[in-house]
């Protein structure tokens, strides 16, 4: 799979689940909307008390994985981290297009707004008798 089709992918399903890594260790998941921006970055928001922002501040890894539902995954690691000034701006954007309903929170800074490099994905159709697994070839220079 393409990197442009892992975004178009993403951009229907609109959520998914991650992980993160709590003060002990031990995974911590969290059902969260997804967007993601035309370079693959994802992108999401969270209150900025919650255990996931807690836990991506101490440790910047992360899992994501997306869809499900209809018998097609996309599994996902990377690393998380809070865009500034003009990746911000950026991100801000590719989420309030997505999700419009959001921009009040965004903008009143109840939430804070967390943007995901991907190192590796696998998206895995398994709809058919047999699966089909591949591996998204992610374009380094995003």
């Amino acid at each position: 799979m393409e990197q442009r089709e892992m975004i178009e992918y993403v951009r229907r399903q609109r959520s998914g689940v991650i992980s993160t890594l709590g003060s002990d260790g031990g995974p911590q998941a969290a059902f969260v909307t997804i967007a993601v921006t035309d370079r693959g970055e994802f992108v999401f928001d969270a209150k900025p008390d919650s255990r996931k922002v807690a836990n991506l501040r101490r440790d910047p890894r992360i899992a994501v994985v997306v869809g499900g539902a209809d018998g097609t995954t996309l599994q996902c690691q990377g690393v998380a981290d809070f865009p500034q000034s003009e990746e911000l701006e950026r991100c801000s954007a590719a989420y309030v297009e997505t999700f419009p309903e959001f921009a009040q929170s965004l903008r009143d800074g109840t939430v804070v707004v967390l943007q995901v490099r991907l190192d590796w994905a696998r998206y895995g159709d398994y709809r058919e008798q047999v699966p089909a697994v591949v591996e998204v070839r992610l374009d380094p220079a995003s």
